[in-house]
């Protein structure tokens, strides 16, 4: 393979696959900090519609319209959850699944009635993502990366996840001391003035907005699995919140390059097809969140089973 041909298929899907991993990983600590990690699946099936809402407005692939739709539609999800749980007196997680399974679900069939022959999306492309399909036409070498016409034809998806990731950088730094001191007391937090709900939907929202800058490539099943896995990883390997949110982040990179790696590079050394990357990135990072059960040194289960046999009486 020549540094062109790296350059316009393999570059583009791997810097979009970091961008979405490191967004939802950041995104995921504080999901898994505060046990609400199956809120990232469920706000990334109730965008669903939403999304299709606003390509039925935009007439294409629009970031505006996008974000707006899948906001709306998780504004519109909790209301009717809360709905659900007042009237028909469930509790909150029956409710979250009725409603988030039937958003989902109206969403499927408005991409297979409606979208499908206007905008280039179908159900396969909701739930892998299009990473394969991402490709930069024009650079040759890395001289020409310095090229306004090559720059103008990069992918789309590589400057929204950036400001996205960014953005959600930005607002854990700044808010770190919210964010912590909601997580881990939120009594304390409302003795001190600090509103803990608005805090859960700014939360909800930025769920919402990094899952939807990350749908159309890499596909809802790698953006749930990068909401919990590295970080669920990360708390497996320290007390400690600064470290874990690093961490995640460089697990989230780790396992984007080698499922990107084990998908596309391997397959082709071996002369067998290549395999869905969003699909074997989700893989890889399940298999680091099991290595970390099992032997992180002071959580995993290996270090577990020592501490209790060394305190079992001889």
């Amino acid at each position: 393979m020549t540094l062109g041909e790296f350059l316009t298929i393999d570059a583009p899907a791997l810097v979009i696959a970091i961008l979405a991993c490191v967004a939802c990983a950041l995104v995921g600590n504080v999901l898994v900090l505060r046990r609400q990690a199956l809120v990232g699946d469920a706000v990334s099936h109730a965008v669903l519609p939403g999304i299709v809402v606003g390509f039925l407005i935009a007439g294409d692939l629009a970031a505006g319209p996008m974000m707006a739709g899948a906001v709306i539609a998780v504004l519109v999800a909790a209301g009717a959850v809360e709905l659900l749980r007042k009237l028909a007196r469930l509790e909150p997680g029956a409710a979250m699944g009725v409603v988030f399974t039937v958003m989902f679900a109206a969403g499927v069939v408005m991409i297979e009635t409606a979208v499908g022959d206007r905008v280039h999306l179908d159900t396969q492309h909701a739930l892998f993502g299009s990473l394969e399909a991402s490709l930069w036409i024009g650079p040759t070498d890395l001289s020409s990366l310095a090229d306004p016409a090559v720059l103008a034809e990069i992918p789309p998806q590589i400057p929204m996840l950036a400001v996205v990731t960014l953005a959600v950088a930005a607002v854990m730094v700044l808010a770190y001391k919210e964010i912590q001191i909601t997580t881990f007391d939120p009594m304390l937090a409302d003795s001190l003035g600090l509103k803990t709900k608005s805090v859960t939907i700014g939360l909800i929202i930025a769920v919402a907005i990094t899952a939807v800058a990350s749908f159309e490539a890499v596909g809802t099943i790698l953006v749930i699995a990068m909401f919990t896995c590295p970080p669920a990883t990360a708390r497996m390997l320290t007390d400690r919140l600064q470290s874990q949110i690093w961490l995640s982040v460089l697990i989230a990179v780790g396992v984007a390059v080698t499922g990107y790696a084990a998908a596309a590079w391997v397959p082709a050394l071996m002369g067998l097809p290549s395999l869905g990357a969003a699909g074997m990135i989700a893989v890889i990072a399940g298999i680091a969140q099991t290595l970390a059960m099992l032997f992180a040194p002071r959580h995993g289960w290996l270090a577990k089973r020592r501490r209790r046999s060394a305190a079992l009486p001889a």
